[in-house]
């Protein structure tokens, strides 16, 4: 079944694009990086010469050149949503991944090599290929979810998986190792195993209110076996046949909706899960919904796949994730899945007391200094990479944060810093504390009124921040000046700071994505923050910004004569 999503090159659907370290887990882990890559941009050409009959659509990068890893990738999915666009009429099979939700390079190319191998299916036919086709391992063409389940099994709680990828069924055996694995590590416990019987019982009171319901009160199917004892060994086989049996008389014999599991195993809390996922199935199917009163499988994600299922369970058992705040509806199993592999693909870095404390380390961007957080006591310019410690930052929305130093102890602006947002946002508030501010540094120059603005830059920007600028509307530079995409920006790299995954960066806007007719970069306007990105500096006659890792988008990115709404910068370990 096909799921319409448009390919939208102004606003792609990124979730997250975190600066993720290039070094990856060990599951992740592919032997030769390049070859891969290469193979993978081998085998898009092959497919596309037969799709386009040897020409190319417009903006096709046809980037060969893997010396720089970070663009070679990013050309690759770009070029693989191009090819998909063509095979599938600007719309996605059900288990493409597409655009990328992390930075890291190596899940980028993995899943584009996934989603690559379900084009080729499209067009060619399941697993038809060319000769000269390159291919890949076979975890490579398991589900987004299964692979992600398999990586953070093997990388945080050490499992060894024995599965061979020369099976012909490799998914389907990596997939019960995982279930094996995932049992052992997080549901074997007194808590899960006294649980269990109540759950199955349920799935009984379920299917006898659904029986109810479609066929009438104490009418039931020839050889329904009805068993109801919480001390029965047969109890969840018997439940099985009977779900069978009424699935039969309600959608024919053998007819069952797409996703239907249709075992049972031996493990009595897998047994559970698969009977209520079959059972919430079959009534969707039959149009019960809402659902009988008294019923008692309410969970959402009771009807989910069970490897995402399995995925969800895994990250909160090793991540805390939550699926608090993810709305119920015919797209929650979409939603939680997308959740829970994003958080996955993008772990939370551990931290020690002493790695929680360089956490709030951060250096100066030329930022302004205060000894209050009103910002009325201007105190100097702290200059540029002096090195300080977060403690506390203001209430609300404000971006004052309280930091020290050598010789100083002041309130500065986090947008003035290497300090990302949401490390910033960890911080705890101010409330209840009057830290001791003073500034005896060779920089302080005050306390005095902050000087007035006489251009765009910090100044303006942080006198300005009660009342920001309006945001810059697309349509009104678009009239004015031509619309490119990131792939056409040329970045020009001075500075990374790993410890907050951004880099200092100049940037031109090109006319192609050769990037050799271009011109230099004037305005970035965040619409995200309504107002324009600080110029740090000059470098060669361009401005120097500052970004995160990753691709960013809802901007503004002007030259004279074009514009571009989004950006991607790399991470320096695949440049």
């Amino acid at each position: 079944m096909g799921r319409k999503r448009l390919f939208l090159l102004v606003s792609l659907a990124l979730v997250v694009m975190a600066g993720i370290a290039w070094a990856a887990p060990p599951a992740q882990q592919i032997d030769d990086f390049n070859s891969f890559v290469r193979n993978v941009r081998a085998d898009l050409e092959l497919l596309a010469d037969e799709v386009f009959s040897g020409g190319r659509p417009d903006g096709w990068t046809s980037n060969d050149d893997s010396r720089n890893l970070a663009k070679f990738v990013a050309d690759l999915w770009f070029d693989n949503e191009l090819l998909a666009n063509a095979v599938f009429n600007n719309e996605r099979q059900d288990g493409w991944i597409g655009a990328p939700s992390t930075s890291n390079a190596v899940i980028v190319a993995r899943n584009v090599r996934h989603d690559l191998e379900l084009t080729a299916d499209a067009f060619w036919g399941f697993d038809n290929r060319r000769n000269e086709w390159h291919g890949s391992a076979p975890r490579f063409r398991c589900s987004r979810s299964l692979q992600n389940l398999v990586t953070l099994l093997a990388d945080v709680n050490n499992v060894n998986f024995q599965s061979p990828e020369t099976a012909f069924n490799y998914c389907s055996l990596v997939s019960q190792e995982a279930e094996d694995q995932v049992l052992r590590i997080a549901l074997s416990t007194p808590e899960v195993e006294q649980e269990t019987p109540g759950l199955i019982l349920a799935v009984r009171g379920d299917l006898e209110r659904l029986a109810d319901e479609k066929l009438g009160l104490n009418t039931r199917p020839a050889g329904w076996r009805g068993n109801r004892d919480p001390n029965s060994p047969t109890l969840a086989s018997d439940i099985f046949l009977d779900l069978d049996t009424l699935a039969n008389d309600l959608l024919g014999q053998n007819q069952r909706p797409d996703t239907w599991i249709g075992i049972i195993p031996n493990a009595a809390y897998f047994a559970y899960r698969n009977l209520r996922h079959d059972l919430e199935l079959l009534a969707n199917a039959v149009g019960q919904v809402p659902r009988p009163r008294g019923w008692q499988g309410l969970d959402p994600i009771l009807i989910c796949d069970p490897t995402v299922q399995d995925l969800v369970l895994m990250a909160a058992f090793n991540y805390s994730f939550s699926r608090e705040g993810i709305p119920e509806g015919a797209s929650y199993c979409q939603q939680v899945s997308q959740a829970a592999n994003q958080l996955v693909e993008n772990p939370p870095v551990s931290e020690t007391a002493g790695e929680q404390e360089s956490r709030y380390r951060a250096k100066s961007r030329l930022a302004f200094s205060y000894l209050d957080p009103a910002a009325t006591q201007y105190m100097g310019v702290m200059p540029y990479d002096i090195e300080f410690q977060a403690w506390y930052r203001n209430y609300g929305d404000s971006t004052m944060m309280f930091v020290s130093g050598q010789d100083f102890a002041v309130f500065i602006d986090r947008r003035w810093t290497t300090m990302d947002e949401n490390v910033f946002r960890s911080l705890p508030t101010i409330e209840g504390v009057r830290p001791l501010t003073f500034c005896d540094a060779t920089w302080c120059n005050g306390p005095g009124p902050t000087p007035t603005p006489t251009g765009s830059g910090a100044i303006e920007l942080l006198l300005n921040a009660n009342t920001p600028p309006a945001p810059v509307n697309p349509a009104d530079v678009s009239a004015q000046k031509q619309q490119v995409s990131w792939n056409n920006i040329r970045v020009t790299y001075l500075l990374d700071n790993t410890a907050n995954d951004t880099a200092q960066v100049t940037l031109e806007i090109c006319k192609t994505t050769s990037q050799t007719d271009c011109e230099p970069v004037t305005l970035v306007f965040d619409n995200n923050l309504n107002a324009a990105k600080p110029v740090l500096s000059q470098f060669n006659g361009l401005n120097v910004y500052e970004f995160g890792y990753g691709y960013t988008d809802n901007l503004i990115i002007e030259g004279a004569t074009l514009f571009s709404p989004d950006v991607w910068i790399s991470d320096p370990t695949i440049r």
